[in-house]
């Protein structure tokens, strides 16, 4: 990065070295922590002890606090904590996290060919394994029920209910991510089976995804109501409700920062405004020289376009006297007004009605054409 040192920013370069050569632990301030790095990366070592400040007072004597946080952003518009928070969705809110099970990574379950069409024959030989499957299930043998979903569903691809049943008995071995795969596929079929929210709301609720299991529980509960769901719902509804009213208030404080960033980046705007206005010794767009500071050519301009206005102004230029025709047009008062330095618009009529009444001087009396002088008395 190529920059350009001023004998004046030399100096004061200078006077930085020779005060930390005097008092070397000021490099020990936080806000100094870069010089200080500086000097250790090329073999040197700052004396260990806090700066005092000596007749500083504690305080840095190039500005800033000797207290003051390292790095620390001069213009942050959001605090640390804030950053935290927002950052982490759950990080403040306390959740009953008993009965959530870690997660299964295996492998996904086969959801069958869904462009087969099964036979009648087939469709027949799947109710029977459905069958099968069911009495293996109320005999807590979960996974032969789940081989025999699964052979159901390769004979009739693009039953809703069966994958909704495997994925129940996925549930009862703690495998919340294949229930969820099965209930996933069973809504895809039909989108109003009721037990594919209620199987996928319990598995979701046993990975700790209170919010989503509550959804599911109660589109369950909608479509078709059970003692069973709705335990199930009343279980992780204090939880949910905790996580969607922590989630409000954090888009409040986010949207509420946005509006403190856009009314700080507003101030800045204006302050350079300001600052350019001040070295420019007015503001920008003014008109041509010798008219007020505050008058604006886009202002006059816009006037101007008025055809009344333009052939007052064509009028009055031709002949300046003639502006007292004009004193009680608002609309030519007003444009004088912005012209006028200081605004005296009356002083401005009143110098033109002067002029335009001032006595005009006696002509000299043109020779009769039939007067010749003989020059005798």
């Amino acid at each position: 990065m190529a920059f350009t040192l001023e004998t004046g920013d030399l100096k004061k370069l200078k006077y930085f070295i020779d005060y930390a050569l005097e008092n070397p632990t000021f490099l020990n301030m936080p806000q100094l922590q870069f010089v200080k790095d500086f000097v250790e990366k090329f073999g040197g070592t700052v004396p260990p002890g806090q700066f005092n400040g000596g007749s500083a007072g504690g305080k840095c004597p190039f500005g800033g606090d000797a207290g003051a946080k390292a790095n620390e952003p001069a213009n942050a518009s959001v605090d640390s904590e804030d950053e935290k928070s927002l950052s982490d969705p759950e990080s403040d809110v306390e959740l009953d996290m008993e009965g959530v099970i870690e997660a299964d990574s295996d492998p996904a379950q086969p959801m069958g060919n869904y462009s087969k069409k099964a036979t009648e024959e087939e469709v027949e030989q799947a109710s029977e394994l459905r069958a099968q499957a069911a009495s293996a299930y109320g005999q807590q043998k979960f996974d032969e029920a789940i081989a025999l979903y699964t052979k159901a569903i390769e004979l009739s691809p693009g039953n809703a209910l069966f994958h909704a049943k495997r994925g129940q008995a996925f549930l009862k071995l703690k495998k919340p991510n294949a229930c969820i795969r099965d209930c996933d596929m069973a809504l895809e079929l039909n989108s109003d089976l009721a037990a594919g929210y209620k199987f996928r709301g319990r598995a979701r609720r046993l990975l700790g995804d209170f919010e989503l299991a509550a959804h599911d529980l109660r589109q369950a509960c909608k479509l078709d109501f059970d003692e069973e769901t709705d335990e199930w719902l009343k279980e992780v509804t204090p939880n949910a409700k905790k996580i969607e009213q922590h989630r409000v208030k954090q888009e409040r404080r986010q949207a509420e920062r946005k509006i403190k960033e856009r009314q700080r980046d507003q101030r800045r705007a204006r302050k350079e405004q300001e600052k350019h206005n001040a070295s420019s010794g007015g503001s920008s767009g003014e008109f041509s020289p010798g008219a007020p500071g505050n008058v604006n050519i886009s202002d006059i301009l816009g006037v101007m376009k008025d055809p009344e206005v333009s052939a007052a102004i064509q009028d009055i230029l031709s002949n300046p006297g003639n502006i007292t025709k004009y004193a009680s047009n608002p609309k030519i008062y007003n444009l004088i007004k912005k012209i006028v330095p200081g605004g005296d618009v009356g002083a401005a009529f009143g110098q033109a009605g002067e002029k335009a009444g001032e006595p005009s001087e006696p002509k000299p009396k043109k020779d009769s054409a039939d007067f010749v002088d003989d020059g005798l008395d």
